[in-house]
């Protein structure tokens, strides 16, 4: 049996190549776009059994002459993950229009299909559930996911020929991140910054919120991984669902966690965080003026219909979660 990862050389992507092959699956069609080609690097110490590139692919599947049979199930994690990105006409055929012909084609061809969606469908709300009256995104990134959420949910009034999941990603960090620049997570800066500059800098007092106090859901790919393949396992199970901790955690936390990692490397023991503050290990800038209005300054995943789906393991917390990763770049990446 087959398995499809698209996007397989991105932060996701990869990881999820990797944890297959954790489980000795090494049959894995790695579906990319490398024109960046140093992406290849995720993808260097993983066993595949063939790469595509993505639009022979979409070629492939659109024109119904994909050459390989029993497929067991698609990973989708291939899209355009910028934010900042605000080309529509890109954006809606790179994450919409691409999602739907490969979910069209798997509901024909009776393949489980396990996709990206993010929170970014939420836009500037407070609550994140997965309801439609919560859903307002605020970019182009948000709304080419939202909208193939919409299409989602109709497909699932009716009978399914095959499991469809759509995960909500929130904040993911984590090992095999570092092509994606200033994309990368606030994780991977922090760590840079620390490693070339001796500090870390984060925002200061913004809406009501302190200083390295605006919150976030940060989510470790490798809890990102454990959850796609729990509905590997679970092809019975189908649905949208929020992928984040359930945890709220301030940037505070993030810094501090990242900084007291690169210490134990060099052989210092722990700080506070009001000693670091007090060292100028981390500093404090104004808020920019062009994010005033625009930013999130909180986001936690409401997990409920995930723990009701059966997934129960625990998540890391972003002291073990940035722990575990400080360590994967100092030994890959340093």
């Amino acid at each position: 049996m087959t398995i499809i990862v698209t996007g397989a050389a991105g932060l996701i992507g990869s990881n999820i190549v990797k944890g297959l092959n954790a489980r000795g699956i090494r049959d894995i069609i790695a579906v990319d776009n490398l024109t960046h080609g140093d992406k290849f690097r995720n993808l260097a110490d993983c066993d595949i059994a063939h790469y595509l590139d993505k639009h022979e692919f979409l070629r492939q599947i659109c024109d119904h002459q994909f050459p390989f049979d029993n497929i067991q199930a698609v990973f989708h994690q291939g899209a355009c993950s910028d934010t900042m990105n605000h080309d529509g006409k890109y954006m809606m055929q790179n994450n919409y229009q691409y999602t739907l012909d490969l979910l069209d084609w798997c509901q024909d061809e009776r393949i489980p299909f396990l996709y990206a969606s993010s929170a970014a469908v939420y836009g500037k709300g407070e609550v994140f559930r997965e309801e439609r009256e919560l859903e307002q995104p605020l970019n182009v990134y948000g709304y080419s996911k939202f909208l193939l959420d919409q299409v989602v949910r109709e497909r699932m009034k009716s009978r399914l020929t095959a499991q469809v999941v759509g995960f909500r990603y929130f904040n993911v960090y984590g090992m095999r991140e570092q092509h994606k620049g200033r994309m990368a997570s606030v994780a991977f800066h922090h760590f840079n910054q620390y490693r070339t500059q001796g500090f870390v800098n984060l925002f200061g007092e913004y809406g009501g919120y302190g200083a390295g106090e605006h919150s976030r859901d940060f989510v470790s790919v490798e809890d990102v991984v454990k959850v796609n393949l729990y509905f590997l396992d679970n092809p019975e199970k189908s649905g949208i669902f929020n992928l984040g901790t359930g945890r709220s955690q301030p940037f505070n936390d993030l810094a501090a966690a990242t900084v007291n990692a690169c210490r134990a490397a060099e052989g210092k023991s722990p700080l506070t965080l009001a000693q670091m503050v007090n060292e100028e290990l981390i500093r404090y800038i104004p808020f920019p003026d062009s994010l005033k209005g625009k930013y999130q300054s909180f986001t936690q995943a409401d997990i409920s219909r995930l723990r009701e789906a059966g997934y129960a393991d625990e998540f890391l917390t972003v002291e073990q979660g940035v722990e575990r990763y400080v360590a994967w770049m100092l030994n890959n990446l340093a």
